[in-house]
This record gives C-alpha cells, sequence and structure tokens, in this order.
C-alpha cells in the first residue's frame, strides 16, 4: 500500500472528507481529519442530499455503510410539487405511483431530466452522523480551522486557527468551496455564474411557517417565475429551508449594504425583488426563527488543471465547485473519496505522485461534464418557459411504462 505508515491529514470534516477517512481505514491507513466545527452537535446546514446509484451511492456501498444510509433515508424527501409564482400546483409527484418510470425520458436532449428523477434523499445531518460514526475513536480533531502550512521534509507542517499544529505526510483538501487549502495547489480563481442565492432556514417550521411545513408533505417545493426561483424543502429536525435565486451582478450583495441578519430588512428585499410573486410566499419571511446565508454561485473553469505534487491533492468543492443545479457536488465529492482511497491502497501504481495525477486527470474531466451540465441546467431553470419546460420532463419522466 502506497501510503503504509504515512501520515494523511484531511482539512475539512464534510461529506467527502469524512467518507476518505473511512475508507483509508479500512485499508488501516493513518489518518486525521481536522474540522473546524466546535464538536458534532453544530447544526449542519444545507438541504437533504439525494444519492446517485453511480456515485454517492456506490461510494456508501464500498465504504460499508449503505444498511445505515437506508435506514436514515426520508422516504417523501425525494418528491416533490411544481408551483407557479401565485402558488398554482402545475405538477405533483406525490400523486404519482411508486411503479412509475423514467424510461421515456430523452436525458441526451433534455439535461434538465436528472432532476427529475426519484432518489433516496438523506439529511446532511443524519448522513454525517453516520459518517462520524464510522471512524475510530479520536480520528476527527475539532475545533481545527486551517490557518496555514509549509513544507517540512517530504510532507507538511499544518498550522491552525486555535494556535495547535500538526505534520503529515499527504494533505487532502475537502474543505468546501471556499477551500484555503486549494491555494496551495492551484491559483484558478472560480467563475461567478451570475446567479446568486439567498439559503433561509426556519426552525420550529411547523409552528413557524405552518402552510409551507404542510404543502411541502414532507418533501420538496420547486417554484419558477419571472426568471426566479424559489426551492423549499422540510427536514428531519422539524426545520424547513429554501433557496431563493435571481440573476444578480456579482457585487450586488456589498454593494446593496443588505443586512442579512435583520429580518425587516431581508422581508422587505423579498417583497421588492419578487413583486411579481404572490402573497403566500411571504410567510417565509416573517418568522422570528429565520436565518439568511448569502450564497453567490461560482464554478471552476471547465479546463482547469494543476501540476500534481506527491503530497497533496484535493477532493470534493474545493476541487470542482459549482452550482447545485444538477444535484451533482456531493455525489461528486463521495466519488472522489472512493478513487482516491482507491489509488492510494489498492491500485498498483509505482509512487504516490502516480496515483495522485491519475485521479486528479479523471477527477478533472468528470467534474467538467457535471460543471457543462449544470451550466446547461442553470440556463433553462432560469429562462422564461422553466415552469413549462421542467413540468413537460416531470411528466415524460413520472410515466408509467
Amino acid at each position: 500500500m502506497l501510503v503504509q505508515n504515512k501520515r494523511i491529514a484531511v482539512i475539512g470534516g464534510g461529506m467527502g472528507g469524512l467518507l476518505l477517512a473511512r475508507l483509508l481505514q479500512m485499508k488501516n491507513g493513518i489518518v486525521k481529519v481536522y474540522e473546524r466545527d466546535l464538536n458534532q452537535e453544530i447544526r449542519v446546514q444545507g438541504s437533504p442530499l439525494d444519492l446517485h446509484e453511480d456515485s454517492g451511492i456506490k461510494a456508501m456501498k464500498e465504504a460499508d455503510l449503505l444498511d445505515e444510509f437506508y435506514k436514515n433515508v426520508r422516504p417523501n424527501a425525494s418528491k416533490a410539487r411544481i408551483v407557479d409564482q401565485n402558488f398554482k400546483i402545475r405538477f405533483d409527484e406525490h400523486h404519482i405511483p411508486e411503479t412509475a418510470s423514467a424510461k421515456n425520458t430523452d436525458e441526451k436532449q433534455h439535461s434538465l431530466a436528472a432532476i427529475s428523477k426519484p432518489r433516496p434523499e438523506i439529511d446532511r445531518s443524519a448522513l454525517r452522523n453516520i459518517l462520524v460514526n464510522s471512524l475510530e475513536n479520536d480520528t476527527l480533531v475539532w475545533n481545527s480551522q486551517f490557518d496555514s502550512m509549509e513544507k517540512q521534509g517530504n510532507g507538511w507542517k499544518i498550522h491552525f486557527k486555535n494556535g495547535s499544529e500538526a505534520y503529515a505526510d499527504l494533505v487532502i483538501a475537502a474543505d468546501g468551496a471556499n477551500s484555503k487549502v486549494r491555494p496551495y495547489l492551484s491559483k484558478i480563481k472560480p467563475i461567478y455564474s451570475g446567479i446568486t442565492m439567498i439559503e433561509g432556514t426556519i426552525y420550529n417550521a411547523k409552528e413557524n411557517a405552518p402552510n409551507f411545513f404542510d404543502f411541502s408533505k414532507g418533501g420538496k417545493v420547486l417554484a419558477f417565475g419571472n426568471e426566479q426561483t424559489i426551492m423549499y424543502g422540510t427536514k428531519g429536525d422539524g426545520s424547513l429551508m429554501f433557496l431563493t435565486s435571481t440573476k444578480t451582478p456579482e457585487n450586488w450583495i456589498t454593494e446593496s449594504d443588505l443586512d442579512f441578519n435583520d429580518h425587516l430588512k431581508m422581508y422587505e428585499w423579498f417583497k421588492e425583488v419578487y413583486k411579481d410573486w404572490s402573497f403566500e410566499w411571504h410567510e417565509l419571511f416573517t418568522s422570528q426563527e429565520l436565518y439568511f446565508i448569502p450564497r453567490p454561485q461560482y464554478y471552476f473553469p471547465l479546463n482547469q488543471t494543476w501540476e500534481t505534487q506527491e503530497n497533496l491533492t484535493m477532493i470534493g468543492d474545493a476541487a470542482h465547485r459549482m452550482p447545485p443545479f444538477a444535484g451533482k457536488g456531493a455525489n461528486l465529492a463521495l466519488l472522489d473519496a472512493l478513487e482516491l482511497a482507491e489509488n492510494l491502497t489498492s491500485t498498483p501504481f509505482s509512487d504516490i505522485l502516480s496515483a495522485l495525477s491519475d485521479f486528479e486527470k479523471r477527477m478533472i474531466k468528470r467534474a467538467a461534464e457535471a460543471t457543462k451540465e449544470t451550466l446547461t441546467n442553470a440556463e433553462q431553470l432560469f429562462g422564461a418557459d422553466a415552469l413549462e419546460k421542467l413540468v413537460s420532463i416531470f411528466e415524460k419522466a413520472n410515466t408509467i411504462s
């Protein structure tokens, strides 16, 4: 095994980093995961994840965690209701028999087709707990936010913002879209997609947003109108997470001086920007247990590349961030973890540099394909005919064969 007796540091305890640690430990790898969160009880942000057969599901199976995954799947989470800006239902997947087939959908013609496929969905917190609990004791080093690192011998000396230090023979950046480790490997900057999302989380949604909580039926709601979108869904902890998406200039957040901690200001912003949407949507902005995060959507160039190093690589959003319009991000991160672990522990490369080079070439190629699909989807989702197009695709995908 190429990494036998080598100390491996995974920077970032997201899904990809945790799964990578699990797979390495299954082959007796010496690995630590350094995570900036204070502990495992920190709330996990983000919408539920739907895992794909050829990536996320495949990786969980190889990690011998598929049974645990299915125990925590939320049955209705993948079912969608599509509505227009006036809250009129245009398609309801909850009324579709389980025997419905997607065979009639031409995915080559419609890249949006993947969105219409029901897949098992799990809350991010549940998936993280499965992965954390699968690791050996003391693998995770909490409260360890990366600060900097420098080469030491054949490896790296890593510095964290809490003042602690660590040495690793191999460092793997798994610290997300705003990775602080990535610049040690690549200077390529991300490209703004032209779309900014505002993520809102409503806690105790049954009380604070009862109409939206009941309307979702435990699934997700997709709304389109005026070249804008609102998507939301509930989570197992009783919260509701929604995303507004609009075409905006890259620097509009700083120039508008919008205060995301001021509920009234955010409500005023929504009423202005979504003025053509019906009053029913205002319930999303009237709760006091409401928290916002701005999420400008970026992606890396499709032709990005970098020089492979023998002691450093990256996976997931750190390597190939992209908007969520094809549902590829988390699945690619899990597949990255699987293929990197295989290259380092099972595949007969002559050295680590060769193993990392092979991994990075394959990762970059599939990430470029996923990014292209994502950008195509974005163009369609924010087009004037987005609602009609998506309804048509869902109807075809759910036609009983």
